[in-house]
């Protein structure tokens, strides 16, 4: 310690050399990230040690151990080459508890800026024309972070306030970055703010940046990677970037999708010539589907496998323990590949002059192909050149192609049902009539209203002791065909039943759907209807008392009778099997002579006609 070192028991602040300071032990921070200590060396070279460094002398030692400020001293260390920085100024103490409670208070009080505080500062410090550096360094952060804050300070007022009220995530505000539309992004917030306020299905970032740029195409994009993004560029497509995602974002997905198509079909009519295929087809999508195989109706050929020497054979065998043990480099995976190509094998010369294949680009952006397709046209060629065998089936009529796409029949098929809809708002009665219709099975498997129709359980294992109303047992009559009755003329003579019938058809099937999981909504249904469980349901040893323990059942029939647990009606119950107890609690139940021969009293009597066992409503 120099000459200008006085340390007493009082916290002081003094100057000290570098050489004599240490992280002392007690410094709660143990975990530090040497490119935030970097950061924080060049914060400190550029302002200065804004906030002194708290130390701990210990008697008889001449260092001090610092116990608040430990990143500080960490950072300094890279800065001993600056004169500024070799005399520290420290806040020391000798007593133990002081340095403890500075070491323990440092940390525990910092209170970080929040989010919206941290961009919008972030902002105003871009509007003064400081540099991204300069902010970087003045926050002890990253460059990146600065730029990212810096895209949200340039967010709508409404999206900010919304992040610094709770209401979104930072995250959401993020999502909002990708949009250029300020009304939409404020209908979205709205969206967003809703979903979050109700707690559940909370809208998505993803969802977000759908919403506001739906036809957007991210630079990960199978089709992107096939493409390349220059050629998209080229061609003039614009990209923009999603700087929290760190993808580009694609703006023209039709200049994509041509030049897609293109490259793909280039690639198959060069793999066609190279390989000696008579035709190959393009598919946009990331696989074959069903329907386009059973639409092209194709032939097929397949590979000739072949054959491994015992050579090969013994060879594979040692590339594979190489493979599994992960010692297998470049060279070795050639010739494993190549050897499983033998196996493979290859198609026919004299068959791929009949047949192509289809050529796509998967999921995982690589060029695939079903291969060994005969078209129909070509078929009685091959099969008259041996290449296939003559099909046993019926020739199929090849139906031209539809110009209307899946996708745009899909949107048509909506336009359809919206109008219908839109018809039948103003015909609540038929929509009623048609509602009533399906719930009860009239219309077999098949519906008209998107709801879905669940088991709904309200019978118990045994109906002992258990009735209900036979509008809730009774089956309506189902159509003999459930796939294929006359839905019209059945639903005609559904109607001539009337309203009234027809009201009641809907209350009973309605009633049978009934499942209400919230309790106060519940109670509030019990209290409407002055339900009373008991009216349809009675205890009985097969339904309850058979199927509980004996201890119970002695505690029940001394609490419904009122009697002490040594009274001699009880102990004479407990010295009962378990199954005569079950049935004569049964008999109380259900037989007024048994109440009356036990002397049960109008009380009694009411809470046994009310009792239910605990958990039940």
């Amino acid at each position: 310690m120099n000459a200008q070192t006085n340390i007493t028991a009082a916290p002081v602040v003094q100057n000290i050399e570098f050489s004599n300071l240490y992280v002392d032990d007690i410094n709660p921070r143990t975990v530090v990230d040497d490119e935030a200590i970097a950061r924080l060396a060049d914060n400190i070279k550029k302002v200065g040690l804004i906030q002194n460094l708290a130390g701990y002398c210990q008697d008889g030692r001449d260092r001090v151990g610092i116990v608040a400020g430990g990143r500080r001293l960490r950072a300094l260390a890279l800065l001993q080459d600056d004169p500024r920085f070799q005399i520290i100024p420290v806040k020391v103490t000798t007593d133990p508890d002081i340095a403890q409670q500075w070491a323990s208070s440092e940390n525990a009080q910092r209170v970080d800026l929040a989010p919206a505080e941290e961009i919008r500062h972030y902002g105003k410090l871009a509007e003064d024309k400081v540099e991204v550096s300069d902010i970087a360094v003045a926050y002890g952060v990253t460059e990146k972070h600065v730029y990212r804050r810096l895209a949200l300070s340039n967010l709508p007022d409404a999206i900010l306030d919304a992040l610094q009220n709770e209401e979104i995530s930072l995250g959401h505000a993020a999502a909002f970055t990708v949009g250029n539309d300020e009304a939409l992004a404020l209908e979205v917030l709205e969206q967003v703010k809703d979903s979050v306020a109700r707690g559940y299905s909370v809208m998505s970032e993803y969802h977000i940046k759908q919403a506001l740029r739906p036809d957007v195409v991210k630079g990960s994009d199978r089709r992107v990677n096939f493409v390349g993004l220059e050629a998209y560029k080229d061609a003039g497509g614009q990209v923009g970037h999603d700087l929290f995602d760190e993808d580009a974002l694609l703006d023209n997905p039709e200049i994509l999708d041509e030049l897609f198509a293109a490259k793909l079909a280039l690639a198959g009519e060069e793999r066609a010539k190279a390989e000696g295929w008579k035709w190959s087809e393009i598919c946009l999508d990331s696989y074959i589907s069903y329907d386009v195989m059973q639409e092209g109706n194709f032939g097929r050929v397949y590979r000739i496998e072949g054959e491994w020497t015992e050579d090969q054979a013994t060879r594979y065998d040692e590339l594979a323990e190489l493979a599994e043990a992960d010692a297998l480099d470049d060279a070795g995976r050639d010739e494993m590949d190549a050897l499983d190509a033998i196996i493979e094998g290859d198609y026919a010369a004299d068959h791929k002059v009949h047949a192509g294949f289809i050529i796509y680009v998967g999921r995982n952006g690589e060029v695939e192909a079903t291969t060994g397709l005969i078209r129909q046209e070509d078929r009685a060629a091959a099969e008259e050149a041996g290449v296939i065998e003559p099909s046993k089936h019926k020739p199929v009529e090849k139906v031209a192609k539809s110009p209307i796409s899946d996708k745009l029949r899909m949107n048509l098929g909506r336009v359809s049902t919206g109008a219908r809809q839109d018809a039948l708002l103003d015909d609540p009665q038929l929509a009623l009539h048609l509602f009533a219709f399906q719930l009860c099975g009239k219309m077999g498997y098949r519906s008209a209203f998107g709801f879905r129709k669940d088991e709904v359980p309200n019978m118990p294992e045994t109906e002992t002791g258990y009735e209900l109303d036979k509008r809730l047992t009774t089956p309506e009559k189902q159509p003999e065909d459930p796939f294929n009755s006359d839905l019209v003329k059945e639903f005609q003579t559904f109607r001539r039943r009337g309203d009234k019938k027809i009201m009641e058809v809907l209350n009973r099937f309605l009633v049978s759907q009934l499942s209400v999981g919230d309790e106060d909504l519940g109670a509030f249904i019990d209290n409407a209807t002055k339900r009373n469980t008991r009216d349809n349901w009675t205890p009985t040893a097969e339904n309850f008392f058979g199927k509980v323990g004996g201890p119970y059942l002695v505690f029940l029939w001394s609490d419904l009778l009122g009697l002490a647990a040594d009274h001699p009606t009880v102990t004479s119950f407990d010295k009962l099997k378990k199954g005569e107890k079950a049935d004569k609690l049964e008999s109380l139940f259900a037989d007024a002579d048994t109440r009356k021969a036990l002397g049960v009293t109008e009380t009694q009597e009411a809470r046994i006609a009310a009792w239910l066992p605990e958990g039940m409503v």
